[in-house]
């Protein structure tokens, strides 16, 4: 192997298309030379299942745990009362759903969906045998096991490899730096991106004949092994685990490959496509500004995932919570006004979750610590509107380990969206049936 010339791994992983986007995309064809993967894809047909009018399922991560009983507050409970004498919520600062519970003030655009009849509450949602740490919990929540097995693959994967097969890499799109372990897949598909216009390769990527250098011609002098492996994340994003079990540098090129087919038309779309919406500053608005403009644009993905991150409040949780969920709740009601002036809100529905709800007691530090079951909203035009499941008791008696009991195992929220929404068998998907809920 000739030593690297003009690129190190630092400055490999940069400029290539997917040093944003390194672990779990789709490889779909297997090429020398972009050159070659242009001639093969003008010649391939677009998959059925990436047809424009099929329904569409954002996938939104609060990551850190977010606090449910000061989300969906039960204002009138007084054991919640008992249990937060600092940070629980009173009956005047909440926004009123009955006379039992109330969004946080900084949800106003969750109070709108929710006069709208586009918003499905559902109470504690959990799994048995809860986990309190960030990146195991997360890895249930993505591979949709039980607490004491450990999976390779994620739901959304399994999805993807049971009805999306021969599907284009778009068939998922993760807005940030890496694939989700929710799409770890058999047949690897998604692609990952935060910035459109830094999705492609590098014009300086050609060589001396003019033509665009194959992914192993780049990698030459680096370190395969540095390449590949696990990855984890902050708890701003919590991205879970990525895997291969093909050589590095055989999996990058034809994972570069596929990439080139899909990175032409998300720049473009996101170039022509107007929004019309005023959303607010922050990541999580402009990454739900780029998931509108890309469903504007047809690309044919069934599934987006953003991460919103930062609801790891242990301490001085009142004003870091308020910033959170008022950033939340903005940022999906510009979204959805968005979606309503292309003609595609019918068309999308919305989940929300967190990796784990937090403790009912406060702690000494003005914040609350690692928890259980906490509430799930699902968001669009064709929800069965309203509160779903049973509500949590507060008492002492009533909790487990002090946390939040759950009464709706998460699987049955994804089985639910399998069978009603994306119109696919859930058990194959999630290696059982559950049973459904009714919140669509």
């Amino acid at each position: 192997m000739k030593p690297l010339t003009r690129y190190n791994r630092r400055q490999f992983l940069r400029q290539t298309a997917l040093g944003g986007s390194l672990a779990g995309t789709a490889p779909a064809f297997i090429a020398s030379t972009f050159h070659q993967l242009h001639a093969q894809a003008d010649a391939r047909a677009t998959a059925a299942v990436t047809g424009k009018d099929g329904p569409i399922l954002v996938v939104l991560q609060l990551a850190g745990g977010n606090d449910g009983l000061n989300t969906l507050v039960p204002y009138s409970n007084d054991d919640y009362h008992r249990a937060r004498p600092n940070l629980g919520l009173k009956a005047p600062e909440v926004l009123k759903l009955n006379d039992h519970f109330g969004f946080h003030p900084g949800l106003r655009g969750f109070q709108e969906f929710h006069d709208a009849g586009q918003l499905a509450i559902l109470h504690a949602v959990g799994y048995p045998n809860p986990n309190r740490s960030h990146f195991r919990s997360t890895e249930i929540w993505a591979t949709a096991t039980d607490s004491q097995r450990v999976e390779r693959h994620g739901w959304i994967g399994r999805y993807f490899d049971h009805a999306c097969a021969g599907a284009d890499p778009t068939v998922g799109i993760a807005i940030g730096r890496q694939l989700p372990q929710a799409f770890g897949a058999r047949v690897p598909k998604g692609i990952s991106l935060d910035n459109p216009n830094a999705y492609r390769f590098m014009e300086g990527d050609v060589g001396d004949d003019g033509e665009e250098k194959t992914y192993r011609e780049m990698a030459e002098g680096v370190d395969p092994s540095q390449l590949i492996g696990n990855s984890g994340g902050s708890i701003g994003s919590l991205a879970g685990r990525a895997q291969a079990d093909v050589d590095p540098i055989d999996f990058l090129e034809r994972t570069a490959l596929a990439a080139q087919i899909s990175s032409d038309r998300i720049r473009s779309v996101a170039d022509r496509v107007p929004t019309v919406a005023t959303y607010p500053s922050g990541s999580l608005a402009q990454s739900l500004k780029l998931v509108a403009k890309l469903i504007g644009g047809q690309l044919g993905t069934r599934v987006f995932y953003v991460s919103q991150g930062g609801y790891d409040t242990h301490t001085n949780q009142r004003a870091n919570h308020e910033r959170l969920l008022r950033e939340l709740g903005d940022s999906l009601r510009a979204f959805m006004q968005d979606l309503k002036a292309q003609g595609s809100q019918d068309q999308v529905l919305v989940m929300t979750f967190s990796e784990f709800g937090r403790r009912v007691r406060e702690n000494a530090s003005a914040g609350t610590d690692h928890g259980a079951g906490a509430p799930l909203f699902i968001i669009g035009s064709r929800v069965k509107p309203g509160f779903h499941g049973t509500p949590p008791g507060l008492a002492t008696a009533q909790r487990i380990n002090g946390d939040v009991r759950f009464s709706t195992d998460f699987r049955q929220v994804y089985g639910t969206i399998l069978e009603h929404w994306l119109k696919t068998a859930s058990s194959p998907v999630l290696g059982r049936s559950f049973p459904r809920l009714d919140f669509i």
